[in-house]
């Protein structure tokens, strides 16, 4: 049995917990579930086939030939020929001259998916959702949540459309700390941060709904706070870096439906 909150944070009573929660813990396949999901998002990209290659450089080998490049005192690679001035013998197309080809470049046919069986994804999510029960495996993922887990809300939860409502109840039931550890951005460190990723975002609690409601947009606005329904709910959200024992909240509703997902 698990305790029941209500959007003050007092407790409104008691509900058994279906039996999902029960599943083994098993870190393993959980990295598999969500690196294959991550995989999965990657854009393909690539250089250019024909970059550093437009250009009229090119090598002559023969010694006996009457343009040889033998006993000139350079490198024998590519070059341009010609009457050209200054351009005259320079080295062009390899990979260590300037405006050269790239040695290894990245290709845009290479392809970056991962399978994985759909009963090893479906063990994934069921394991997933058993540790966010397991207070050593949430508290080791950094949440300073202290009661009984997993937390149980009423339905009320899902009525609220105001981001300011949403995040006074989420404070009243997890607690002002977690709440303002999920708030906490940084700069990140080294070259990422000019590369469009200059902040990083601590990941907050989940509040897992039965469908779409109001709530979806009122916690849109919350920093590091995410909404998913429970026939959604995916290894991507419980385990974000392949890190499970994310701090999830369940609406009544959602505990049924997530009954029936995995009965």
């Amino acid at each position: 049995m698990a305790k029941i909150y209500d959007v003050h944070g007092k407790e409104a009573g008691t509900v058994e917990l279906p039996a999902v929660f029960k599943t083994e813990y098993k870190p393993s396949l959980i990295k598999k579930a969500v690196l294959a999901m991550q995989a999965n998002k990657r854009q393909a990209y690539g250089r250019d086939p024909l970059a550093g290659k437009k250009t009229s450089a090119h090598y002559h080998g023969s010694r006996h030939y009457r343009y040889t490049m033998m006993n000139k005192e350079m490198a024998r690679i590519a070059r341009i020929h010609g009457r050209i001035g200054y351009l005259a013998f320079t080295a062009r197309f390899v990979p260590q001259a300037v405006k050269g080809r790239k040695a290894h470049p990245p290709v845009a046919e290479k392809v970056w998916t991962q399978k994985i069986n759909k009963k090893e994804a479906r063990a994934a999510v069921r394991s997933l959702i058993a540790a966010t029960a397991n207070a050593e495996i949430v508290k080791a993922r950094g949440h300073l949540y202290e009661n009984q887990l997993p937390v149980i809300v009423t339905n009320d939860f899902e009525k609220i459309a105001k981001a300011k409502e949403m995040a006074v109840a989420l404070e009243k039931v997890l607690g002002s700390k977690e709440m303002a550890r999920s708030g906490q951005k940084k700069i990140r460190a080294g070259k990422g941060k000019t590369r469009g990723r200059k902040y990083r975002q601590k990941i907050g609690p989940l509040l897992v709904v039965s469908a779409k409601c109001d709530a979806m947009k009122a916690c849109s606005a919350i920093p590091g706070v995410n909404v998913v329904t429970a026939s959604n709910v995916n290894a991507e959200f419980l385990a974000p870096g392949t890190h499970a024992g994310r701090l999830a909240v369940y609406t009544v509703s959602a505990l049924k439906e997530l009954e029936k997902r995995f009965a």
